[in-house]
């Protein structure tokens, strides 16, 4: 049975990998749910809101970006 100090037995991978494969997941997913936002925001002619959340979708991107690099470096024995 799995318990909370699973350590990459079950899944084959190591917690700090998966939680960067997470992190990586859970950046994108987000950029891709805030332009659904903006495009909200834009309808409405909010364009404060939408700008709010355009820098949002850019730190997305950003935490998506350096989270994949450290991955690959990881990976791939760097």
């Amino acid at each position: 049975m799995a318990t909370g100090n699973e350590t990459g037995d079950v899944t084959g991978t190591r917690d700090k990998d998966y939680n960067l494969i997470w992190y990586v997941e859970a950046c994108l997913n987000n950029a891709l749910r805030l332009e659904t936002y903006i495009q909200d925001a834009e309808r409405d002619k909010d364009t404060e809101v939408a700008d709010l959340f355009r820098k949002a979708q850019a730190d997305s991107r950003k935490g998506a970006e350096m989270g994949k690099d450290l991955l690959r470096a990881r990976l791939s024995g760097g």
